[in-house]
């Protein structure tokens, strides 16, 4: 089937809806970076994957990261990765407070591992923002635990230990 020029615009404009991904494409139609606000900022290649994370825990003598919850008081008072300390939502003033006064005497070589899980990846608030801060700050060896779904299907249901706070 061939198309005339108004079809073809048509079938393109379809097309780009259907392949872009929201926020992710320019008006001009270049590509744009996602805002620092969101998870996809976060380079993959400081993309930690739960299993490499769990197996770095459990690894006895293996240099073990500083763990910050950048999310919700309530995941984290509901369940925890055993150590991980909460600081505050990332996306929120509040919570970059906290994180800064957390970290600023640490040493910028520091092993910090930055998670949330409170929502699909794609719709994460809070680890892009705190990521960017520890840049910011100079921390050269930050990783982000790369939840796909959110912390309950990612880490518990896959059996990885869980502390409470209650």
């Amino acid at each position: 089937m061939r198309l005339g020029r108004s079809g073809r615009a048509g079938a393109f404009a379809a097309l780009m809806l259907l392949c872009v991904a929201p926020g992710r494409m320019c008006a001009a139609g270049q590509w744009a970076a996602p805002p620092s606000s969101s998870a996809l900022s976060v380079p993959t290649s400081v993309l930690l994957q739960p299993e490499e994370l769990n197996r770095l825990l459990q690894t006895p003598g293996a240099e073990k990261p500083l763990i910050l919850q950048v999310g919700s008081r309530v995941l984290y008072a509901q369940a925890h990765i055993p150590h991980a300390e909460y600081v505050g939502p990332g996306s929120q003033d509040a919570g970059a407070q906290i994180l800064r006064n957390r970290v600023a005497s640490l040493p910028r070589k520091t092993f910090i591992v930055l998670y949330c899980g409170c929502c699909p990846w794609n719709r994460c608030p809070n680890v892009g923002p705190a990521y960017r801060l520890l840049l910011d700050m100079g921390f050269t060896r930050v990783k982000v635990l790369y939840l796909a779904d959110n912390f309950g299907a990612d880490w518990v249901n896959k059996g990885f230990p869980v502390e409470s706070a209650h």
